[in-house]
């Protein structure tokens, strides 16, 4: 975009006389769109151009991290620090231990980070960065191995590392071709993939992922029926031969709006609910409080064991046009119960 000269006798951003200084004509915002579609096409191309150039060095890669006695310690700096702070954080909430050193610091009090067994992924694009450079022989001092992420296989970073992941880009998406953008998405892509070629290879499930990500939305998400199932004597429960009044006293005082009937092992053999109450006592008036619970119950109750997800128990209870779930384990012995209620505070729906 060529400079416009500025007619005006003073500056209205300074208030300094400037005829004749130079001002950028802005854009008019039918053309954002436009820039817009740019930038996502150069760098989608970006990323497609990394599907082309994966070989064996991407699975040298793998193969180092994965065999890391200790921690990826993550460096980079400017931009290439902050990509580099995302892959740590991704590698270590996917199952690889992982931590973000800012280059500059290292080499200002904290090299202390860097300990015997661990691995060093090194981001820069340009693979000149002096800090960078720098780092390289205390980690090789070490003995720490070093995976390079450039987009200058002929740099300093590259010719020192054990292997080099090409980041290379044809244009930045920047109009100067200055900025890093299209560089810093195909840096970031590849650390995507390091991290879930690395899950996949440590056999890292949803059990593991659970566990270190116990808060916010996805933590809840994540939760066990046995974190929130009722237990012990909060549960509702019955004998086959128990009196109707009895199941009555006991569904009210326990407040769930059922109760499960258990043999004395606590095999679960049948449910009790309000809606089989209504029912019951709708169809047998009086009589129905002449019955034992194993005259009134539902048999073959649907179960849910305490491993399962929460998500799925409120799966279940939705298909099924339900409100409670008993918990079993695999004799079919009650451990517990979850309800509708304990699900909505996990905001699943």
């Amino acid at each position: 975009m060529a400079p416009t000269p500025c007619r005006s006798t003073a500056c209205p951003h300074c208030s300094n006389a400037c005829s004749g200084w130079p001002r950028w004509s802005a854009p008019g915002a039918d053309v954002s769109r436009e820039t817009a579609r740019r930038v996502l096409r150069i760098e989608a191309e970006a990323i497609a151009g990394l599907l082309e150039r994966l070989d064996e060095r991407f699975d040298r890669a793998v193969e180092l991290l994965l065999g890391c006695p200790g921690r990826v310690v993550v460096t980079g700096m400017g931009k290439s620090g902050l990509i580099g702070r995302k892959i740590a954080a991704t590698l270590a909430s996917t199952g690889t231990p992982a931590i973000f050193l800012h280059a500059a610091e290292a080499l200002h009090g904290d090299l202390g980070v860097l300990l015997r067994g661990d691995v060093l992924l090194a981001i820069s694009y340009s693979g000149e960065s002096e800090e960078i450079v720098a780092l390289l022989e205390p980690a090789k001092r070490l003995g720490l191995p070093v995976v390079a992420m450039t987009g200058n296989l002929k740099s300093p970073l590259a010719m020192a590392s054990d292997v080099v992941l090409d980041i290379s880009v044809r244009e930045e998406a920047c109009s100067l071709n200055l900025a890093p953008t299209a560089s810093t998405t195909a840096a970031l892509a590849l650390g995507d993939a390091l991290a879930i070629a690395l899950l996949e290879r440590r056999g890292f499930g949803i059990e593991q992922f659970a566990a270190l990500h116990p808060g916010g939305r996805l933590g809840k998400k994540l939760k066990r029926v046995a974190d929130l199932m009722h237990r012990g004597d909060d549960v509702p429960v019955v004998h086959p031969h128990t009196p109707m009044p009895d199941v009555i006293y006991e569904m009210s005082r326990k407040g769930l709006g059922m109760t499960a009937v258990v043999e004395d092992s606590r095999r679960v053999v049948g449910i009790i609910t309000d809606g089989d109450l209504r029912r019951l006592m709708q169809k047998r008036k009086k009589e129905a409080l002449e019955l034992t619970a194993s005259e009134a119950m539902t048999r073959h109750p649907v179960t849910i064991p305490a491993t399962e997800l929460a998500a799925a128990a409120l799966r279940l209870m939705e298909e099924r046009k339900i409100t409670s779930l008993l918990v079993t384990d695999e004799e079919g012995r009650l451990e517990g119960v979850v309800h509708l209620h304990d699900l909505w505070t996990l905001q699943l729906f």
